[in-house]
């Protein structure tokens, strides 16, 4: 078959025998047949299509059933795949949502060759105790709960011996799988899966590196180290290696234990407010977010403190995106549609040249008039993302993965909300957060730093001109480049520019015949002197007359020269 034809340089050989067996228990045998290149389609790429897959296509839930089987890089692949909803049709993002990171804990044997290999040192002197049953267990890493010497309890993370490498065996054959897909069928050329596989690979092996996510912790502590309402568990560095994190245990009730929270005299729906404050902040002011809330990251300790607890998803927002969020918030919150159509096209995601934004502006004015003014208990999450998404799909619209994180966040944040029974409504709640970020962007202070950093700017761009315009005349000359000209519309400057002299040479005969009548008039030298009785004149000189001669020109010209500049407009 030429789908193992071509793949022999592969190590993964024997991994794509087994996709294909999986793809055949699946009754996916034609998809395979698709792969291999028996059967090629003949449909034509086409642009700017929504794709909704018929009847008797590809299944969401086979699909599903395949990843999971394929193992632990597929299962996260399709996770990503979940949150792209701008993307795959709403079916398939469904039921991709509903892959589960879980898998079976390695021995402990194996975690224990791990850390002591990472921390050069026996278990019996890094930890008091150890426990040897892990409490979480995914696909990258698990977790154990231990003691440190001095009595400090702490919960440990550990990579999974080899996942590195499998995982990048298993991201060869998704690219090879990806072009293969592209080629033979008309839905990958539309939703591009290559893409897909590039963005898993540029983000699945930051969760491999622990010493990434413990920088993010203490990233958070720092944020939040003057507020004491939210609790970052501290990280101990002489125990964090990058397969190792060690940090402290929070003790508490999972967010969503409503019931529990309020058997310890917590009241659920200050536990709201404190996750929208804390997410606003997160949004409006630092540009650093946790991208992943959900009940099992938050917990609630017992003296009602909230605690996140794990940081292996993240996202960032430069001060641009900052202020165009703050803007569509701020929008949002006053019915401004013209202020959020305003934040989408300076953050890039609308097309003036291709898209109709008339019909997009009403179009989103429909979709989000019936959320104004009310609370997360009557608002339907899955009701508002659900008209984003119809939005970027009917308009075409790729969001960024950071913004794609955030909607994300927000949706987890509001859903916790409704479960803890707030009624807060969180456009107005972010509304003051979001005309802080912009006032803030108006401080002089700031204004000084942007502005030391576009001179800086404009000095690096100063230093490579000559080199780059240097290269290009090289090219040019050695006939391996070419440059051509193009020009539309001088035709009309170059006749205002005409005229326009014309009118100036004008004036300066105007201005040398006034100024030699003048002199002629005032000289006292007389040069053909004629008897002459003529308006009780008894002679007249030849001087005199090409004096008064001169001034009939220079009037004659100049009320010309009024006239038609008045006639112009331009007087």
């Amino acid at each position: 078959m030429s789908l193992f034809r071509a793949s022999a340089g592969f190590r993964g050989v024997k991994r794509l025998g087994g996709i294909a067996g999986v793809l055949i228990k699946h009754g996916l045998g034609h998809v395979l047949e698709r792969l291999a290149g028996r059967k090629k389609g003949d449909a034509k790429p086409t642009k700017h299509k929504v794709v909704s897959l018929k009847p008797g296509a590809l299944s969401p839930r086979r699909i599903r059933l395949v990843l999971e089987e394929l193992g632990p890089s597929f299962v996260k692949l399709g996770q990503l795949m979940s949150t792209r909803a701008d993307i795959f049709p709403p079916e398939y993002v469904e039921e991709l949502r509903k892959l589960q990171d879980r898998v079976p804990p390695i021995p402990f044997a194996e975690i224990e060759a791990v850390i002591e290999k990472e921390l050069r040192r026996p278990l019996t002197e890094l930890f008091a105790e150890c426990d040897q049953e892990s409490f979480a267990a995914a696909s990258v890493a698990q977790v154990h709960n231990a003691t440190l010497p001095g009595g400090k309890e702490v919960v440990v993370k550990v990579i999974r011996p080899g996942i590195e490498k499998k995982i990048r065996e298993d991201i060869r054959l998704m690219y090879y799988l990806a072009e293969k897909i592209e080629h033979n069928f008309e839905m990958g050329r539309i939703l591009a899966p290559t893409n897909v596989v590039r963005e898993f690979e540029r983000t699945v092996f930051r969760e491999l590196d622990m010493l990434i996510e413990a920088g993010s912790i203490e990233k958070f502590a720092f944020n939040f180290r003057e507020t004491d309402e939210l609790y970052i568990p501290t990280v101990y560095w002489e125990y964090t290696t990058k397969s190792v994190l060690v940090m402290e245990r929070i003790d508490g009730i999972k967010v969503d234990q409503v019931e529990e929270m309020k058997a310890h005299g917590i009241d659920p729906k200050e536990i709201a407010l404190i996750g929208l404050r804390c997410f606003s902040r997160q949004l409006m002011e630092f540009g650093f977010f946790h991208a992943d809330p959900h009940p099992g990251n938050v917990l609630v300790m017992f003296d009602g403190r909230v605690s996140l607890v794990d940081f292996g998803i993240t996202g960032y927002l430069d001060e641009e995106m900052m202020r165009q969020i703050a803007n569509i918030f701020l929008g949002y919150a006053e019915h401004d549609y013209d202020l959020v159509m305003e934040a989408f096209l300076d953050a890039g995601l609308l097309d003036e040249e291709t898209m109709d934004l008339d019909s997009f502006r009403l179009d989103l004015k429909d979709a989000s008039e019936a959320f104004y003014g009310r609370s997360l208990q009557s608002i339907s999450v899955k009701d508002v993302y659900d008209q984003i998404i119809h939005l970027a799909l009917k308009y075409h619209i790729q969001l960024p993965r950071n913004l794609l994180l955030l909607l994300k966040t927000f949706i987890q944040t509001e859903a916790l909300g409704k479960i803890q029974g707030s009624d807060a409504n969180i456009l107005e709640f972010t509304k003051p957060y979001a005309k802080k970020l912009l006032q803030r962007g108006y401080e002089a202070k700031k204004l000084f730093r942007n502005l030391g950093k576009d001179t800086r700017l404009v000095g690096k761009y100063a230093r490579v001109m000559p080199k780059f315009v240097h290269d290009i005349l090289r090219q040019v000359a050695k006939g391996k480049q070419r440059i051509e000209v193009w020009h539309d519309g001088f035709q009309q400057l170059d006749m205002k520019l005409e005229k326009g002299l014309n009118r100036l040479t004008v004036g300066l005969v105007i201005s040398a015949s006034i100024v030699a009548a003048a002199l002629v008039l005032n000289s006292a030298q007389k040069v053909l002197v004629l008897s002459l009785k003529f308006l009780g004149l008894e002679t007249v000189s030849l001087t005199a007359l090409l004096g008064v001669l001169g001034y009939i020109i220079a009037t004659i010209l100049g009320v010309w020269l009024i006239i038609s500049i008045y006639r112009s407009g331009k007087l």
